[in-house]
């Protein structure tokens, strides 16, 4: 029957031969007559193999991560976490996992894990990069945008010659956009993404032109204005007029010609109303703001509708 070596050997042919059932067989016999041989990480990787050659990837999982755990010296250690790669990218691209030998189990988790422990067990390697960038991806698929910006953050900080750098920054400024649930949660998310968006304007301004990124600041900026509005109003209804006021104030002065900034001051008489004359006397001239944003807003409007009225 030939060395074990020659017995494993034969057992890989009858796989590469596209016979999995018959490799697996084989290397199963070999397993129990040889359990303490130097050869048992390979026979570990073969089973694998021949399951995923059978369509039972996650039962490979099995053999793979035994092999990874107990023999990471081994010469195909690496081996076995490219397979788990490669599992672990079809898991994250919404390949179900087998029950009851229907594909009916989403996989997502198997896949997060997988490639969060392949980075933990090679990092630094082409592999690892590769599994950083696929989960990165995978989040932002999955809509999960907060989780998506901290995995392209963490890319980029621990491969920065990679040439998927410029597509992971991108990414962290969208998610850091998408992330932005309203103008009633936290807009730290946005706060980043402008002040990356600003960073690629000054550094590289071709690409900074090509993502559209002075019309995504416009947008960020108006979501912030939205929330300082959203603000001032829960101070109203706190009973806390005078910081409702301080907030308008404040939307005015960074943000002039936001919707917002032109809402608040068609609602600032109401709180005017209920201010301490020591505030009132410090307050801006909002009469004159009204005037001014209110005049400019409907001239703004009106060109616009005529713009659209003589279009062709």
């Amino acid at each position: 029957m030939g060395s074990p070596a020659e017995q494993l050997s034969q057992a890989r042919v009858l796989l590469a031969e596209g016979r999995p059932e018959r490799s697996l067989n084989m290397v199963n016999r070999w397993m129990k007559r040889h359990p303490t041989s130097p050869l048992i990480p390979e026979a570990y990787l073969l089973r694998g193999d021949s399951l995923m050659g059978i369509g039972d990837e996650y039962e490979s999982l099995y053999d793979y991560e035994y092999l990874a755990r107990r023999y990471p010296g081994s010469e195909v250690f690496t081996l076995a976490l490219e397979r788990e790669f490669e599992i672990a990218v079809k898991y994250a691209h919404g390949l179900r996992r087998k029950i009851f030998g229907l594909r009916i189990v989403d996989a997502s988790d198997e896949a997060e894990e997988l490639l969060i422990r392949i980075q933990e067990r090679l990092p630094g390697s082409g592999l690892a990069e590769r599994a950083g960038l696929q989960l990165a991806d995978m989040y932002f698929r999955h809509r999960r945008m907060s989780l998506a910006a901290e995995a392209y953050s963490i890319f980029i900080e621990r491969y920065p010659r990679s040439t998927n750098l410029d597509f992971a920054r991108r990414r962290v400024i969208y998610s850091n956009i998408a992330s932005f649930k309203g103008p009633q949660f936290d807009i730290v998310g946005l706060l980043e993404a402008k002040a990356e968006l600003k960073q690629l304007e000054s550094n590289r301004p071709a690409e900074a032109e090509r993502i559209g990124a002075g019309a995504l600041i416009l947008r960020i900026e108006e979501s912030e204005s939205i929330k300082m509005l959203t603000t001032a109003r829960w101070y109203l209804w706190e009973g806390d007029p005078i910081s409702c006021e301080y907030t308008i104030r404040e939307l005015i002065r960074r943000f002039p010609r936001s919707a917002a900034a032109v809402q608040a001051l068609r609602e600032i008489p109401t709180v005017l109303a209920q201010l301490p004359t020591s505030v009132l006397d410090k307050a801006p001239d909002y009469a004159t703001l009204r005037e001014k944003l209110l005049n400019t807003s409907a001239t703004a409007q009106a060109a616009e509708s005529s713009s659209e009225e003589t279009a062709p």
